[in-house]
């Protein structure tokens, strides 16, 4: 017995060398264990190791996919400048009866670009990504190994974070530097971006999990995910001014998380003066608030119902 189970042993130590760290320091963690314990536990925290290691690893593996970085990180980027050149011969927006005041073409799309980058880095760059995954077999793997699902998704959400942090930062470089933005100045300002900010990427993340479930393959995953990413914007107020819709599809809208996204983000970059521009007249971060955690709950009900390693008409 003691021949059987060293070479089983030696065997799952070997086969870690052609895995991401995460799941190579569970296996180590697995073979450690005396065969004679019964099923291997993993030590208590240890889970919470394992996903922070495996944030590193995904982090990687995001940037090493070209088509990936440019549509969920470059994007926005790219779009607040084509928005900027584009309609820079129109002139400031919000300006006074005698053509003086008002704001950029670059500061007015600003906070939409904002929106939706939280919307790409946490809905379509994780439902394709983990359609894909459960197609290409690597999710049937992963649930053969002794990877934690707690240590998988603390991966993922890790990943979203930090990319979706450092597209933040870029967004406000090119804006400042490139289009001489004049960035909030008052404290409170910022603080309601870091609970809007947050909100919103907990939210599109829980929703991007819970999306991954209805591409049938990881074929199929960007010709599903996109499209309904992209109506989105063009009906939240991303790319289209708000108000320029009809009343009915700004109740659509509104519907949906997009929109208080948007709109937080408009109380933060914009003048007071835009205020009298909204829905009702007025910022409503109390409604923001209220939206974004509704869909954060809707989000995570239906990411622990739908989700599954491989589906299940596989």
């Amino acid at each position: 017995m003691s021949l059987e189970t060293g070479a089983t042993t030696g065997a799952a130590t070997a086969s870690t060398t052609d895995l991401d760290p995460a799941r190579t320091a569970a296996l180590a963690a697995v073979a450690s264990v005396p065969p004679d314990t019964g099923v291997p536990k993993l030590a208590r925290g240890r889970g919470l190791r394992l996903g922070a290691r495996r944030v590193g690893y995904e982090v990687k593996q995001y940037f090493r996919a070209g088509d990936q970085v440019f549509f969920t990180f470059l994007f926005p980027v790219v779009m607040l400048a084509i928005f900027s050149v584009a309609f820079s011969g129109t002139g400031n927006i919000g300006t006074n009866p005698d053509g003086s005041g008002g704001i950029s073409q670059a500061a007015f799309y600003l906070p939409g670009m904002m929106a939706a980058g939280i919307l790409l880095s946490g809905v379509q760059n994780l439902a394709v990504d983990i359609a894909t995954e459960k197609s290409d077999g690597t999710l049937k793997r992963l649930s053969g190994s002794p990877l934690p699902v707690i240590s998988y998704f603390l991966g993922k959400a890790g990943q979203v974070l930090v990319t979706s942090i450092m597209q933040v930062i870029l967004l406000l470089l090119c804006a400042r530097f490139l289009f001489n933005v004049a960035l909030p100045t008052e404290p409170s300002r910022w603080l309601t971006f870091a609970w809007v900010y947050l909100l919103g990427i907990v939210t599109a993340a829980v929703l991007g999990i819970a999306l991954s479930a209805v591409p049938r393959t990881g074929k199929s995953a960007t010709a599903v995910v996109i499209p309904i990413v992209l109506v989105l914007q063009f009906i939240s107020g991303v790319y289209l001014s708000f108000t320029m819709l009809p009343e009915w599809l700004q109740n659509v809208a509104s519907i949906f998380p997009l929109k208080w996204m948007a709109q937080g983000m408009r109380s933060v970059f914009l003048p007071e003066s835009f205020e009298a521009a909204e829905q009702g007249g007025v910022w409503n971060l109390p409604g923001v608030a209220i939206a974004l955690l509704v869909w954060a709950v809707i989000g995570m009900v239906l990411a622990r119902v739908t989700f599954r390693w491989i589906r299940k008409d596989s």
